[in-house]
């Protein structure tokens, strides 16, 4: 039977690592850009700004507050998203302090 080591390790590399995943796409990377230029966006929005289509872009939506990066709240039929800045701060400080550790440069 196949079990998962996720516990052997440091509660804070793994979400590290689930950020870094999450942050692996391109699309991904567009969408945090285009809430950050924004202040807060409409699924609808965000799909006119890119070239993929409506599904596409609500999966990466999903993937980005799964582990969140950004935040979205109901107004009415749809979802109003916007950029959680408390973790987009500890993605970023966590990042830094492992380039740091590791970069002997």
């Amino acid at each position: 039977m196949a079990f998962s080591k996720k516990e052997e390790f440091n509660r804070n590399d793994i979400w590290l690592a689930d950020v870094a995943k999450a942050l692996s796409h391109p699309a991904r990377i567009k969408i945090l850009k285009i809430l950050t230029g924004m202040n807060a966006c409409m699924c609808g929005d965000i799909v006119e700004l890119l070239p993929l289509s409506q599904s596409t872009v609500s999966q990466h939506l999903k993937e980005l507050k799964r582990v969140g990066l950004i935040t979205g709240e109901i107004e009415g039929l749809k979802v109003c998203y916007c950029i959680n800045n408390a973790n987009l701060q500890k993605a970023k400080s966590e990042i830094n302090k492992l380039f740091n550790q590791v970069c002997k440069c």
